[in-house]
């Protein structure tokens, strides 16, 4: 085993919106930190995720990085929002503008951290067998990054090209010529198929549940616009650091039963004409706890759904009726149910017609056989924990991780996990940002995780670990939290669903974003007593 005999006072994993930010302001902070990314350069999601139409669908000026005025001046987005390659520009923008480059080791995949009770530190190991130590080991590994395909039997045989959504090549491919099946119709499928669909040869789409697409209404930013983005930069994110998701939608106080037939509709109406996600996240409060208000959006959206669509048999296979509008994620789309009346594309609805197995050539349903030249997995992620599985975490004791959350998470804050000190899960299950625009809660996490680390250092302590009353009564409450929602019946990667064989539990965090930044203040305003502190 390589040993590089290095010793930091922080590793972080992963070089995404989440490790790039933390590793800023630990690096202000006058530590030394290395951060491990298996990727060739830094962007996390948007580095891995190059699939056609891959885009924001939450608004660019709210999902950037708040921290610094320069970065707000300097940058213009071009679209209301943005599509991956200019994302992933912007990432690589703030990494160079802040030097941080020089600090990553690109290509290098973790394989181990282990933690050693004597010396108080952590030892990781990547999978080339390079070992650092540190005093504490920042996971910044997404919650969103493990792709997930399911078991297809002859997945193996097929001669074609073929790969999931988040492993898509980093090349141009065309597809002008080409017999295509997509497998998948969730939020990424539902972007890509209508990408795609603009120049193909044959698209076939294996629908196994639809969803309700809500219109994106993305268009690009004007120069005058642009000025007024710039200028109103802070009460956007004070906007967005109020409302329940972070996003610049927040929730309608009104019951949707408490309000005139003509009064609700109008509001739909409204919304539905907005851009992003303002008929998810701007709606009646209630339509994700009462059953009838979310039938009633649920309608709204159907009838929405079957007006664009010419078949009535194929309008009523693109229209869910297993599960109520915003009880899953809500794909935005842009053309995609338009793309079903082309003459080119199929949609072949598994319910009716199981996969059977993947054959050399193609796709064999119960039905019919399909012959391909490519196949995408648009199947998803084992979303939360699934990355942590991917890298043999070990605490006191020796125990690890995955076992430990073998039948659900159980942290303090989403942010550290009893029997594992001085380890901080950013991002990670139960934790805020995990129903979230992602880098607003992104900031909140990597700024109470470096304000700890500067109150342990200033005060000479060397060891932090969640006490065990305070994950029970974190865990607790994160269950309070969703406990009379719609979300729990159903199923979605909410809820680990979508994995076969993954205990059925709830792994976000659903009290909203003001409650739990209280929470997180609250606990370090009071000196960290849900900790015990060691020197």
């Amino acid at each position: 085993m390589a040993n590089s005999g290095m010793k930091y006072d922080a590793v972080i994993i992963g070089a995404g919106i989440s490790g790039m930010y933390q590793l800023y302001r630990l690096k202000n902070l006058g530590l030394s930190v290395k951060v491990f990314e298996a990727g060739s350069d830094v962007g996390g999601t948007w580095y891995w995720n190059r699939y056609p139409g891959c885009r924001f669908d939450s608004e660019s000026y709210s999902y950037c990085y708040s921290f610094s005025e320069e970065v707000l001046d300097e940058w213009s987005w071009s679209e209301h929002f943005s599509a991956q390659p200019e994302t992933l520009k912007y990432l690589q923008y703030v990494a160079e503008k802040f030097d941080l480059k020089k600090d990553i080791q690109f290509n290098t995949r973790i394989a181990s951290a282990s933690f050693d009770v004597n010396s108080c530190k952590w030892t990781t190991i990547s999978v080339d067998g390079t070992a650092v130590t540190s005093d504490f080991l920042i996971t910044a590994i997404g919650a969103l990054s493990s792709p997930y395909i399911p078991d297809f039997c002859g997945r193996e045989s097929f001669k074609g090209d073929s790969w999931h959504t988040s492993q898509w090549p980093k090349r141009d491919i065309d597809l002008s010529d080409k017999k295509v099946g997509v497998i998948g119709t969730g939020a990424t499928a539902v972007q890509l198929i209508t990408e795609i669909a603009k120049d193909i040869g044959n698209l076939t789409v294996f629908q196994l549940k639809p969803e309700y697409c809500v219109p994106l209404g993305n268009r690009p930013i004007d120069e005058n616009t642009q000025r007024d983005i710039k200028k109103n930069y802070a009460s956007y994110f004070e906007k967005c650091k109020n409302t329940w998701g972070s996003f610049l939608h927040g929730f309608d106080e009104r019951s949707a039963l408490e309000v005139s037939p003509e009064e609700r509709e109008e509001l739909f109406e409204k919304l539905w004409a907005e851009p992003g996600f303002a008929l998810w996240l701007a709606n009646f409060h209630d339509i994700f706890s009462n059953r009838e208000a979310n039938d009633l959006v649920s309608d709204f959206v159907r009838k929405k759904i079957k007006e664009q669509i010419d078949d009535p048999v194929l309008a009523e296979k693109l229209c869910p009726t297993d599960h109520g509008f915003g009880l899953r994620r809500v794909p935005m789309e842009s053309g995609y149910y338009k793309v079903y009346g082309q003459d080119n594309v199929t949609l072949v609805d598994l319910n009716e017609t199981p996969i059977e197995k993947i054959t050399e050539t193609g796709i064999k349903t119960r039905a019919e056989s399909f012959d391909f030249d490519l196949i995408i997995y648009a199947t998803g992620f084992d979303a939360v924990t699934g990355a942590f599985k991917h890298i043999d975490i070990s605490g006191e004791g020796g125990q690890k991780l995955k076992d430990k959350w073998v039948d659900g998470p159980s942290t303090y804050l989403g942010l550290t996990s009893t029997g594992f000190p001085n380890l901080f899960t950013l991002v990670g299950p139960h934790n805020a940002a995990t129903f979230c625009n992602i880098p607003r809660c992104i900031e909140q996490n990597v700024e109470w995780v470096t304000d700890c680390i500067k109150y342990l250092k200033d005060n000479k302590f060397i060891k932090i670990s969640a006490k065990l009353s305070s994950e029970k009564s974190w865990t607790e409450h994160v269950y309070d939290s969703v406990a009379d929602s719609l979300i729990l019946e159903t199923d979605s990667w909410f809820v680990g669903a979508n994995i076969p064989g993954k205990k059925r539990t709830f792994l976000q965090y659903a009290g909203g974003n003001p409650l739990y930044r209280e929470k997180c203040d609250e606990e370090a305003s009071g000196g960290y007593k849900g900790f015990l502190l060691e020197r």
